[in-house]
């Protein structure tokens, strides 16, 4: 059988930038054709995704999630090997994708085949393999759980693998996430001449004034599992490349990442309410627009997550901390329908030019999925 590495170099040769499947979910299913797993091909709003069962759907489960989809690469000048090549150099493998996520996607595939190969089929396993996490991430996991309701597929707990670690394999694993909240701002006022302000209404002294606001305002303090939420501007504009006009209108966007002291409507009723504050004493009108990517979610560090850093534990020396950091992943879909803790390689080079991983830990990340696997197998039968 094709060892991980080389199946994650495979992945790494389809150039799967979302939304394009470029053969990669077509290489899983082949890996798949001869074993007792059950295939499902999931198709929504152009996006393939893949769900495959070992066992029956209504025994205990142990699920994996993972996408094969990936970011552009950016400047192909200054890649030292060419970014869909899957290059291997001494302990090192490069490409888009080595680290978030084709290895993981291949290691807990390969993990999951060799347990089935050896064991009879009392427990199941679950994967789930999407081709939309890096894009609008709609029509990926969603789909898959969509359909897994549709189709009564059963999953108890579930392994995301998100490059986890930022700087020892081992080190870090996630038990949650902040929710991730856009608010645009598009303020309108009155144009008139720069030299003359008081005829016109500028939009952009409003704009201010709700910046400064909500920048100067503490969220909170954090909470058990989670660090203070945040709230950043990414950014304003005013269309306006002229020094003498005061512009009519000025666009303005903040994202929030937010724990468990908020829920995004809570976040929502506040902006509206000092929007339209400022909007009164300004005399300008405010539009709003919100994009909730998420809401905040933990798994309470007890079975699974225990079992998780047992295993990481054993293969690696590590003891891997709980963590709720970092940006949002699928595990933010996959929570309602489970418990679900976040585990994988070493993410400092994820999205960046000359994206690579150590070999060695993509051979030690299949052993920890399998050494799961085993684990969570005998706890089911212990009724987990």
């Amino acid at each position: 059988m094709i060892d991980v590495v080389e199946l994650t170099a495979k992945l790494i040769q389809c150039p799967t930038v979302t939304p394009r499947e470029a053969g990669a979910l077509k290489l899983i299913g082949k890996l798949f054709e001869n074993t007792d797993f059950k295939i499902h091909s999931i198709d929504r709003g152009g996006i393939s995704n893949l769900f495959l069962r070992w066992g029956e759907k209504n025994l205990p489960t142990l699920g994996f999630s993972g996408h094969i989809d990936v970011v552009p690469p950016g400047n192909l000048a200054k890649w030292e090997y060419e970014p869909f090549s899957g290059k291997i150099v001494g302990n090192v493998l490069f490409g888009r994708g080595a680290v978030d996520m084709k290895s993981a996607v291949a290691a807990f595939c390969l993990a999951a085949i060799k347990y089935s190969k050896k064991s009879q089929p009392d427990f199941s396993i679950a994967l789930m393999i999407t081709g939309d996490e890096e894009g609008e991430a709609k029509d990926g996991t969603q789909a898959i759980l969509d359909w897994m309701t549709d189709n009564d597929q059963r999953i108890d707990h579930c392994i995301v693998g998100e490059p986890t670690c930022p700087k020892t394999f081992g080190e870090v694993m996630k038990i949650g996430r902040k929710g991730s909240m856009t608010c645009t701002f598009k303020i309108t006022g009155k144009q008139g001449h720069s030299a003359y302000p008081h005829l016109a209404i500028n939009p952009i002294n409003a704009a201010m004034e709700l910046l400064n606001h909500l920048i100067r305002t503490e969220l909170d303090n954090g909470s058990k599992f989670f660090e203070p939420s945040t709230l950043v501007i990414t950014s304003i504009s005013a269309n306006n490349n002229t020094n003498n006009v005061i512009p009519s209108e000025v666009t303005t966007s903040i994202n929030i990442r937010f724990n468990d002291n908020h829920t995004s409507d809570q976040l929502t009723q506040k902006i509206k309410k000092l929007s339209q504050e400022i909007s009164n004493k300004t005399k300008t009108h405010v539009d709003l627009d919100f994009r909730v990517s998420g809401e905040p979610f933990y798994t309470e560090p007890t079975n699974l997550a225990k079992l998780v850093k047992q295993s990481v534990k054993k293969i690696t020396g590590v003891e891997p901390a709980f963590s709720t950091s970092g940006g949002t992943s699928d595990a933010r879909f996959i929570y309602k329908k489970c418990p679900v803790v976040e585990f994988g390689l070493v993410g400092e080079k994820m999205h960046s030019i000359n994206e690579s991983v150590e070999i060695s830990q993509i051979f030690e990340l299949e052993e920890i999925y399998l050494d799961l696997i085993n684990e969570h197998a005998r706890h089911f039968k212990n009724s987990f």
